[in-house]
């Protein structure tokens, strides 16, 4: 028997986070991990002399203030080495037009958005001084949503009265914005704002809250930025797991969880587990559950048949998208007129790509090659109702159609691929355990987000959500953020009110 204050499932850098910052401040934390390694969708995978980053590629939050660097200063742990990326991303509407180049500087970014959207300037000025308001918040520390007496008290110390006057805006969407400044025909804006909404948020501008749409469309710019990772994304995980061998932690990975259910006569929480040596059963105060809340309807059942109204909002919550991501690799001769590590490319067949190329030297491949990851959204059930022949077709001719999509990008010749495979979401669903290889948390619509949007407290004392699904949302800095939240809940509920980064 395993018995700790805290067992983390999942380790993810949501779940590496919580416990790091657990563990610092002095409580026992157990972490079980299903796969060989930490990471999650922003863990990586060798092919070769390659080494791909499985889902994220690019990272916010390491500036001064950021969200990993406030983290990592508390746990007194080096940042990784990173640099700025500048542009952040390269955005071909595929209409004839020049490419959007997204600058790291603000004042060559509103240049560049002048001359590529004429008209649009009041649109970006109410988006930024949403997003200023909105940041003084997140700093300040709110817990969203609200779920009991101590929850409210953070939302009350973190508002500003520049949220009093953004409130009125919590119901609309990025579309309302555009009506707003007179834009709602702009169709070339328009498409922009889908192709980095969807992102972002798996929403585009008719769906994405207002509030959370106007920061996401700000993070590229300095003082924020986005950033490219020396090595792979995998050093985030290493740094998080050094913090917590430091700490006398321990991560137990294969281990695949059965269940957890609540001991009514130890008073305890059980997470049940499945290793190759055989069933484990961990025992903690509380439980910090990381994997899609829909996982719960597995691993919870027990508790939810006690509580339909909460399994049945399990079951409401919106669907996920799924992703193919093409990962390659060739020489970087072959590859030209590359000025930037990522792209966002329209397909007329395929949609939207989002594309990411590594640097020279960098560590993903050997030095003179580069690998490239090439990315779309896709609808998880189109691929789990195939029989073996069909799925394998379809996956050689997604292959095919991406290859020829970057080939015309690129200029790059059939022949100087060095490697080129698919990911579809059944492999995803092998690789993170996530429900039918859902990516990203759940899309961010005014009925969803912030103070409307599934909570981190569950109805079950002791049991915690945290993760992409989480407020304030996907990514690395998203999810840190919310295990940030969920310590602090989890030191209220022990009565230590006043812990801060």
């Amino acid at each position: 028997m395993f018995k700790t204050d805290i067992v983390v499932v999942g380790a993810g850098i949501a779940g590496l986070t919580s416990a790091a910052i657990l563990s610092k401040l002095g409580l026992s934390v157990t972490l079980i991990e299903s796969h060989t390694q930490s990471g999650g969708c922003a863990g990586t995978f060798k092919r070769k002399n390659y080494i791909f980053d499985v889902g994220a590629t690019q990272v916010a939050g390491l500036e001064e203030g950021g969200i990993h660097s406030k983290i990592f200063k508390f746990l007194n742990i080096p940042l990784p080495e990173a640099s700025i990326l500048n542009p952040a991303c390269i955005v071909d509407l595929n209409d004839g037009s020049k490419a959007i180049p997204i600058w790291y500087d603000k004042n060559e970014w509103i240049k560049e958005r002048e001359m590529q959207f004429p008209g649009s300037r009041k649109f970006w000025q109410l988006c930024n001084l949403i997003h200023q308001s909105n940041w003084t918040f997140a700093n300040n520390n709110p817990v969203l949503p609200i779920r009991n007496f101590w929850d409210f008290s953070q939302l009350l110390k973190a508002l500003v009265p520049t949220n009093l006057v953004t409130g009125i805006l919590l119901k609309s969407t990025i579309f309302d914005l555009l009506r707003l400044c007179g834009l709602s025909n702009d169709e070339r804006l328009i498409k922009f704002l889908n192709l980095q909404l969807k992102l972002y948020s798996q929403e585009d501008v008719h769906n994405t809250a207002a509030l959370y749409g106007s920061t996401v469309l700000q993070m590229c710019q300095k003082p924020h930025g986005l950033w490219h990772l020396k090595k792979s994304m995998q050093v985030l995980s290493e740094a998080l797991e050094h913090s917590l061998k430091n700490t006398g932690v321990d991560i137990f990975f294969e281990q695949q969880v059965n269940s957890i259910k609540y001991d009514d006569s130890r008073k305890i929480w059980q997470v049940c587990a499945k290793s190759k040596l055989g069933e484990v059963d961990y025992y903690a105060d509380n439980v910090i559950y990381t994997p899609p809340p829909q996982s719960l309807l597995k691993h919870l059942k027990n508790s939810l048949d006690e509580n339909h109204n909460y399994r049945n909002t399990i079951k409401r919550l919106p669907k996920p998208s799924g992703a193919l991501v093409f990962y390659s690799a060739l020489k970087k001769k072959h590859i030209k007129l590359i000025s930037s590590n990522h792209y966002q490319v329209v397909s007329d067949e395929l949609g939207s790509l989002f594309i990411s190329i590594s640097e020279d030297g960098d560590g993903r491949a050997p030095k003179g090659e580069v690998t490239l990851i090439a990315s779309i959204f896709t609808k998880t059930n189109d691929w789990f109702d195939l029989d073996k022949t069909a799925y394998s077709n379809k996956k050689k001719d997604y292959l095919k159609k991406i290859s020829i999509v970057l080939e015309n990008q690129f200029d790059i010749s059939s022949e100087n691929w060095l490697h080129k495979e698919l990911a579809t979401p059944m492999g995803f669903e092998r690789w993170t355990n996530r429900p039918n290889g859902i990516v990203g948390g759940l899309g961010q619509n005014p009925d969803i987000f912030g103070l409307f949007g599934l909570s981190s407290r569950t109805p079950f004392e002791g049991l915690w959500l945290c993760g992409d699904s989480i407020y304030p949302g996907e990514g690395t800095a998203g999810v840190s953020q919310s295990a940030l939240m969920v310590a602090r809940q989890i030191l209220a509920s022990k009565g230590i009110n006043d812990f801060h980064l």
